[in-house]
């Protein structure tokens, strides 16, 4: 059973290693060839390929170069539908290892942006973006949703494209699944089937290399260590012509684990140092973390359980290996198991403890019965002394006063039923404790809500009242002012009319010139104040309209939109749209930037507004504890759709703020 459960844990995540980045094996010629098409004349799709492909190389190494790339790749992709497609697929490559949410939501509309081409190239992407958004959700959706995802929409797309060795690439990455599932039969199966399509292409040695290592892996948990140790030598073979490929990390790992199946427990140990050194020199932490529990493993086979269990220990203050909850759950399992094993039975009750907590929210029910075994063994050993003293004493007893046992029997007898009686006592103050504590906790909940609901109904009035402000101020200045100021003009045209010779006075004309720019002035004013192309077209084409306003020789805004919805109320779009102004007014007085993105994106309920610009940035956290009005004022309304805004900028590196708005919280 705890080969078992080590095995499971550690092809978890191996499984996340395959899923996340296969690095080609000879990794200088890849980034060569992509620098060479950046510095050549061809085409702009090309161009935009080989930043898109940078975007993926450095997502995990450099993440400022990846987000220099995928803005690079962008810009360029700006003028065609299907490199636009792509890049979201890219955008979703650079959130991939940080931000999970954002990830998803962009292979998610990368699969149904290239659901409109039906070329070879755009199967291959879509077929990628299916499943990395599976990837994506695995958490939450679990391992079914995954297989679904691969066996109905990635394997299909990868037909589609006529690609054999994509086709393999998808055999191997279900192979892997199906292994963690203990489904080693249907696991072997897939794998040989990719082996055998990689191995007649012959020019996808990276593929062949990982499906491989994927076979090396299903064999040695089915103890077939012949088999394994082939797949191995054929790896090897492969990587040797490579000695500095980031691969050999995880070839190490799998040579571990053929090490470890055969019992040859020194040269694991061996392997392990080596592929601990290469993960360390490349930054992968997560193999690193695998690495120290096929230590332990091993450790603890040698019976240094000592040595075992301070690994463990290690693995969970560092936390990668812990993320997941069923992790999580074995790591504790295993730390409590060792501790027994030194008869450190408190220690190992106390672990047992935390993995029943865990074990209870992924309601394992064979947990629960171990832990009730040792925390009985624990309890057992606590009280051996207790009992040996009671007996001697009881001998001593009986040696002295015979007579005395109907009395110690009452005396007894009397002393459960009191022992019963504080423990029903107990029982009944705690349940009215905690039900004292509900009522107070419901009561302030209930509060909570009131005082969101009263903060809303303030926070509403006081933006309808700025906008029915505005709305004022711009007709007086448009109706009244603007009118006066025509009339002065009409006044002062009729006058020279009738005075021969005024029409050649040069002051007058200054002055005629003077009255047009105010007027030309009063009416951009009263424009911004009141946005007709809002209340006449929706919000996109104000939005874009807003962009275009504000452009300049020296500085471009782009604006890009993703199904924004026509229905949305006038008073909310009002309100998006004086937050884009805001965002736009603050770039453009402050940033000093030649450039400026704009993207809104609605997803149902949800709509999300970002900006990036290439300016000089500046401290976010020194700026908000200011006086200025510009971010207290987007703060003001973000707060009313119940939303969150996110500022990444630093003196010098640009700005990038995301805003996130539950369009359906005001009703």
């Amino acid at each position: 059973m705890k080969k078992l459960s080590l095995f499971i844990l550690c092809l978890l995540s191996v499984h996340y290693v395959f899923c996340q980045q296969q690095i080609p094996i000879n990794e200088k010629h890849y980034l060569d060839s992509l620098q060479n098409i950046l510095k050549t004349s061809g085409a702009d799709s090309s161009k935009a390929n080989a930043n898109f492909l940078l975007v993926d190389y450095w997502k995990f190494k450099d993440t400022l170069k990846s987000k220099a790339y995928l803005l690079a790749g962008k810009k360029i992709a700006k003028k065609d539908p299907y490199s636009i497609a792509v890049s979201c697929f890219y955008e979703g490559e650079y959130y991939f290892n940080w931000n999970k949410a954002r990830a998803s939501v962009a292979f998610r509309k990368a699969a149904d942006a290239l659901s409109y081409f039906t070329t070879k190239k755009a199967y291959v992407m879509r077929a990628a973006a299916w499943y990395n958004y599976a990837i994506m959700n695995i958490e939450k959706e679990g391992y079914s949703f995954i297989t679904k995802i691969t066996l109905e929409k990635a394997i299909p797309d990868a037909e589609k494209s006529g690609d054999s060795t994509l086709v393999a690439q998808y055999y191997t990455r279900l192979s892997t699944i199906l292994m963690n599932n203990s489904q080693f039969a249907k696991a072997t199966f897939y794998n040989q089937k990719a082996i055998s399509l990689l191995e007649s292409a012959k020019h996808d040695k990276t593929s062949l290399l990982f499906a491989y290592l994927s076979g090396v892996s299903i064999y040695c948990y089915e103890n077939h260590a012949e088999k394994a140790k082939t797949l191995l030598n054929k790896a090897n073979a492969l990587l040797k012509p490579f000695p500095e490929s980031v691969n050999y990390t995880l070839y190490f790992y799998n040579e571990v684990l053929y090490f470890s199946t055969i019992q040859a427990f020194d040269r694991a140990l061996s392997s392990i140092n080596k592929g601990i050194v290469l993960a360390k020199k490349y930054h992968q932490n997560q193999l690193y973390q695998q690495f120290l529990f096929r230590q332990y493993d091993i450790f603890g086979q040698q019976k240094e359980y000592r040595k075992a269990r301070q690994i463990l220990l290690d693995i969970i203050k560092e936390g990668t290996l812990t993320a997941s909850m069923i992790d999580k759950a074995t790591i504790y399992g295993e730390v409590a198991k060792t501790s027994a094993k030194l008869n450190d039975y408190k220690e190992a009750y106390k672990w047992l403890s935390k993995y029943r907590s865990v074990s209870d929210s992924i309601n394992n029910d064979q947990i629960k019965v171990k832990v009730n075994e040792l925390e009985t063994k624990y309890r057992s050993v606590q009280n051996q002394h207790k009992i040996a003293s009671l007996e001697v004493q009881n001998k001593q007893a009986l040696l002295n006063a015979r007579n005395n046992r109907l009395y110690n029997l009452v005396l007894g007898l009397g002393c459960l039923f009191l022992l019963a009686s504080l423990v029903f006592v107990a029982v009944i103050a705690r349940n009215k404790s905690k039900l004292a504590e509900q009522k107070e906790i419901n009561y302030r909940q209930q509060l909570s809500e009131m005082e969101q609901k009263q903060q809303l109904k303030v926070t509403k009035a006081m933006l309808d009242g700025e906008e029915h402000e505005r709305e004022r101020v711009a007709r007086d200045l448009h109706d009244g002012l603007g009118g006066m100021l025509a009339g002065v003009k009409i006044g002062l045209s009729g006058w020279t009319d009738t005075r021969p010779g005024a029409s050649q006075d040069k002051d007058l004309h200054r002055i005629i010139g003077q009255l047009d720019t105010s007027v030309s002035e009063l009416r951009r004013i009263a424009r911004n104040m009141v946005p007709e192309t809002l209340l006449d077209f929706g919000l996109e084409v104000a939005l874009k309209d807003l962009c275009e306003f504000h452009m300049r020789d020296n500085l471009q805004i782009a604006f890009e939109a993703f199904n924004i919805q026509t229905n949305i109320p006038i008073a909310i779009q009002l309100h998006i749209y004086r937050i884009a102004q805001e965002l736009l007014s603050n770039a453009i007085k402050h940033a000093q930037a030649s450039s400026i993105i704009l993207q809104c994106t609605q997803d149902a309920k949800v709509f999300l507004i970002t900006l990036e610009d290439n300016g000089i940035g500046f401290d976010h956290l020194r700026e908000e504890k200011s006086k200025g009005m510009g971010l207290k004022s987007i703060r003001n309304r973000v707060d009313f759709f119940n939303g969150q805004m996110e500022i990444l900028s630093a003196e010098g590196e640009g700005t990038t703020i995301n805003i996130e708005l539950n369009i359906d919280a005001t009703k």
